[in-house]
C-alpha cells in the first residue's frame, strides 16, 4: 500500500504546469507538510521559479514551540527589472491527527511577510491555509516521505492588494535523522515549482 502511494504522488507533481508557484509568507513557492521534521530546529535553504519572477534563493530557520513551531524566512526575488529582497514568519499548529475515520494528519498554517525594493512597490502577504498528509517509511532503510497538499488563502496588501488562492503539493524526504529534502509545487492564482534542504536537530 505504501509502496503504490509513492509513485502517484510524483506523478501529480510532474503533471504540475511549469512557471512558478505563490504562496506562504514571501510569495515564493515555499509551502509546509502538516508536522515538522526536527525536535528543536532547523535550518536550510530554497530555490524558488515563483510566478512572474526568474527565481527566489532564501534561506530559513524554524523552532519548536510546545507542540507547534515558527518559522522565519528572508532572501532575494530575481525579476526582469532587478532584485528584490524577501522577508516573512509563519507559525504551523498541529489541528489533525490521523484515524481510523480520516486517514491523514492536518496543520493550521499562517503566515505575515513581504516583497521589497529595487524601485518596487512594497507589497504584504497574509497567507492562511491547512496542510494535510502523512508520513510514509519506506520499507527495509531509514528514509521516510511525506506526501501533503495544502490549499493557502492569500489576502495581499499593497498598492495592488487582491485574494489569492493556491494549492500547494509537495514531498518532504527524510533521508537521515540531520537532513530533510523538500520538493513543492504550486497550481491556483499563481503557478511553481520550487526544492529545499533543511539541516534538523
Amino acid at each position: 500500500m505504501r509502496a503504490r502511494l509513492l509513485p502517484t504522488v510524483a506523478a501529480a507533481l510532474l503533471l504540475i504546469p511549469g512557471g512558478a508557484a505563490v504562496a506562504q509568507s514571501t510569495a515564493t513557492a515555499v509551502f509546509e507538510a502538516p508536522y515538522r521534521a526536527f525536535t528543536n530546529y532547523e535550518l536550510g535553504g530554497y530555490l524558488t521559479w515563483p510566478s512572474g519572477e526568474d527565481w527566489a534563493l532564501q534561506g530559513f530557520y524554524r523552532w519548536g514551540w510546545g507542540k507547534n513551531d515558527i518559522g522565519l524566512i528572508g532572501g532575494a526575488v530575481q525579476t526582469s527589472g532587478g532584485t528584490s529582497g524577501s522577508l516573512g514568519a509563519d507559525f504551523r499548529a498541529r489541528v489533525v491527527t490521523h484515524s481510523k475515520n480520516f486517514p491523514l494528519d492536518g496543520a493550521l498554517t499562517l503566515g505575515f511577510g513581504s516583497q521589497f525594493g529595487n524601485g518596487n512597490s512594497t507589497e504584504f502577504f497574509v497567507p492562511i491555509g491547512i496542510s494535510l498528509g502523512r508520513r510514509l517509511l519506506l520499507e527495509g532503510s531509514n528514509i521516510s516521505f511525506v506526501p501533503y497538499a495544502q490549499p493557502v488563502l492569500t489576502p495581499t496588501f499593497g498598492d495592488n492588494g487582491d485574494l489569492l488562492f493556491t494549492l500547494g503539493l509537495g514531498v518532504d524526504v527524510q533521508i537521515s535523522k540531520a537532513v530533510d529534502l523538500r520538493f513543492t509545487a504550486g497550481v491556483g492564482d499563481l503557478d511553481g515549482i520550487g526544492f529545499g534542504v533543511a539541516w534538523t536537530r
